[in-house]
């Protein structure tokens, strides 16, 4: 009997419950889950400077190694997250809240 999930985060494309990170908009039919179990790491991505190019990537990829969700408010964002899964592409995100979502993913890879 599987016991229902508490959400902890939740800004419409990024949802964070007590089992496992929800990246919705991921494939062009829905959403990715990754428990924190499978992050090996993450990487925290600033979107300013040489990097603010990044920022335009709406969704897909541009090099093969990161793969953004669809988030159509990506271009006024400073910060991204870069998880690490143990493939070579790598989910990455930029959530509302990247510190709390850091917080949470990296309490959750503990707790293994």
């Amino acid at each position: 009997m599987s016991r229902a999930s508490t959400t902890t985060y939740d800004d419409g494309a990024i949802r964070c419950d007590d089992q496992c990170l929800t990246i919705r908009r991921y494939y062009p039919w829905g959403a990715k889950r990754i428990a924190y179990t499978s992050i090996r790491s993450i990487e925290t991505l600033d979107l300013t400077g040489a990097n603010k190019v990044r920022g335009w990537r709406i969704w897909g990829t541009g090099d093969f190694l990161h793969w953004w969700n669809f988030d159509a408010r990506r271009p006024r964002k400073n910060c991204a997250l870069v998880i690490d899964v143990g493939r070579r592409v790598r989910p990455t995100i930029t959530p509302d809240d990247p510190d709390a979502v850091l917080r949470i993913l990296t309490a959750g890879r503990s707790s293994r």
